[in-house]
């Protein structure tokens, strides 16, 4: 047993060690501009407006299910036009940079796992080495950029749309009075609230392009190592980012009783 859970934490520390290098490189040639700018644009294109139509549903249902959630307790005490201030700080600050980097995990990590670990598997990494062109130059930081990019897009889709969405329940279903249930939401909700989920949505992108990245080039040989490394990609993004999330909320709740 203590061989095994030897094993096993010795294993974990190689992959976090080789993720750190992995993210150092890319990084680098970051700050270089060593990269395509057709390939970046590409994968802004993929990773962003690709992975729209799954983020605004998501968005949408969120704010409405949160909207109908929040009346039925609020209305016990008569605070019903402050349903969507609910609304607008949990989707600003946790619900909608969270929601969309989950979603994006699921679809986009799997795609960059599976992609390089392909390429790997049918040895055109290797290739690439021989043409003297570095993998990460060329596949890593594109992927990487446009993860960083477009997530922040997202979730100001994700956010305006569910808080609007939010409102038409409130409004249409429930029969809030439409003028303070606006006016509420736009006091109680506060610029610091979105540039906290900004940034949260831009560590996200990071998180998901170099898990995704790292599990692609170093996939085991074969359909089967493919196929694991594109589970473990998503499996291991979403736990991430769910761990990163608390983290981060109390960074940046202390950093803004700091400044504030």
């Amino acid at each position: 047993m203590n061989f095994l859970g030897q094993t096993w934490v010795g294993d974990w520390l190689t992959g976090l060690g080789r993720i750190a290098v992995l993210t150092r490189d890319a990084v680098a040639s970051c700050l270089t501009f060593k990269f395509s700018r057709r390939d970046l644009f590409y994968q802004i294109y993929f990773i962003g407006i690709k992975s729209q139509s799954v983020v605004l549903i998501t968005g949408a249902f969120t704010g409405m299910v949160l909207t109908v959630q929040t009346y039925s307790q609020f209305h016990k005490i008569k605070m019903d036009t402050a349903s969507l201030a609910v609304v607008g700080v949990s989707m600003c600050s946790e619900l909608g940079p969270v929601l969309t980097a989950l979603m994006v995990a699921g679809r986009v990590g799997a795609a960059i796992a599976a992609e390089l670990g392909t390429m790997r598997v049918t040895e055109q990494i290797d290739a690439l080495r021989t043409l003297a062109t570095h993998p990460i130059d060329y596949l890593v930081v594109p992927r990487l950029t446009a993860s960083m990019i477009a997530l922040p897009l997202l979730t100001v889709e994700s956010v305006a749309l569910g808080i609007s969405s939010g409102y038409f329940v409130g409004v249409e279903l429930l029969g809030i009075d439409p003028v303070y249930l606006y006016y509420n939401m736009l006091k109680y909700t506060g610029d610091i609230d979105l540039e906290f989920g900004l940034v949260k949505s831009f560590v996200y992108g990071g998180i998901i392009a170099l898990i995704g990245c790292y599990k692609g080039l170093t996939c085991g040989m074969g359909a089967e190592g493919v196929g694991r490394a594109t589970t473990e990609a998503v499996v291991y993004s979403s736990i991430s980012i769910l761990i990163c999330n608390f983290f981060l909320t109390l960074a940046l709740q202390r950093v803004a009783q700091l400044v504030l």
